[in-house]
């Protein structure tokens, strides 16, 4: 697979596939290889806002994990294991969702990621008057660090349009037993990646109990998307909505993995005491998000379980609104629902003010 095609004549047009050009099986592995630097977890903090403990405290991190250096953001690892997927996804339209993001390794500042993205389904859209002809692709991503250990392992849809405009190409895969999630694999992978750690050694907020099971917080304050395409960038992510204002005749979109990161961040401040992201077991991009756009969340604590003697394992859901105006309805653009690791004892903490409320 080629990532140029023949457009007319001499004429050659540099960028990814179409959708017809994708077949089962194929891999692509040609994104440059990324070290993940202090410099670029500055940068992302920057943008995205992350207060994990362990990315911003080296003395801390090397207390509990034992590594010389910090852990690199979870953000950062998974928005550039997105971003060199992005080889295959050159031309798309928009991406739908992911599926089954199991951390299999933290990385730490100064690991180098390298992913290989396969197609693992195809399905041809319904063509649709006034609209051009598009297809879902299945796309399997897996990373790994630079002695080839596995970092991260899931699956993403995204939604390309067509070269030809007059192909039809059988495509109808059903993605359900593609993208099912394994849970039980989740938490294995899990306790073999923190079994080392020291998680005494994680400070807790301390509190009575843990977060009650079906609460909700709609986190106090937003947080406007700024820098989108400084995140692609720095990311590698090369799909031209995230950069060029012509791609689309609706403007540039914002790359999702902004979205999510903003989501994290608010997440982060009703529970400062997270230890790290494990796992997603799902997350949607219910509607675009523009540069400029404001993103307020709510956050639900879908479950708690013991995990160890001094953490606990918590299932979240973050449910995020944009506006791009105090004035306008908010639209709702993420349903994001993942697994985290949280010290025993910690208790949420419920923010307060008219945009604060618990149900």
């Amino acid at each position: 697979m080629t990532n140029t095609r023949r457009a007319e004549g001499v004429r050659f047009e540099g960028g990814g596939p179409y959708f017809e050009e994708l077949s089962v099986g194929d891999a692509f592995e040609s994104a440059p290889a990324l070290t993940l630097t202090s410099g670029m977890a500055d940068t992302h903090r920057a943008i995205l806002g992350d207060r994990m403990r362990l990315s911003l405290d080296t003395t801390l991190s090397r207390r509990v994990t034992g590594a010389d250096t910090p852990l690199a953001p979870p953000a950062l690892v998974w928005n550039v294991a997105i971003g060199q997927s992005t080889t295959v996804t050159h031309h798309v339209v928009a991406n739908l969702f992911y599926r089954g993001l199991v951390f299999r390794r933290y990385p730490v500042i100064g690991d180098t990621l390298h992913t290989r993205t396969e197609v693992v389904g195809l399905r041809q859209n319904s063509r649709k008057p006034g609209r051009a002809p598009t297809g879902l692709a299945a796309l399997r991503v897996t990373t790994t660090d630079q002695a080839g250990r596995p970092v991260l392992d899931f699956v993403r849809c995204a939604m390309l349009p067509l070269g030809d405009q007059s192909a039809e190409t059988g495509h109808a895969d059903d993605f359900v037993g593609i993208t099912d999630t394994d849970a039980e694999a989740e938490e294995k992978s899990v306790a073999a990646q923190v079994g080392t750690w020291d998680l005494t050694a994680f400070p807790s907020a301390g509190g009575a109990g843990v977060p009650p099971e079906g609460q909700v917080v709609a986190v106090q304050g937003g947080d406007v998307v700024s820098s989108a395409p400084e995140l692609a960038r720095l990311t590698l992510n090369i799909a031209a909505v995230h950069h060029d204002a012509t791609a689309s005749s609706e403007g540039r979109l914002v790359y999702g993995g902004h979205t999510i990161g903003l989501a994290l961040s608010q997440a982060n401040r009703v529970l400062p005491d997270l230890i790290t992201v494990t796992g997603w077991r799902g997350c949607d991009h219910t509607g675009p998000v523009r540069e400029g756009d404001t993103l307020h969340s709510e956050l639900e604590i879908e479950s708690v379980e013991p995990f160890s003697p001094a953490a606990q394992l918590i299932r979240l859901r973050s449910q995020v609104w944009a506006r791009s105006t105090p004035q306008d309805q908010p639209r709702f653009v993420l349903d994001w629902r993942y697994t985290a690791l949280l010290p025993r004892g910690t208790e949420i903490r419920a923010p307060h003010g008219p945009e604060g409320r618990t149900a």
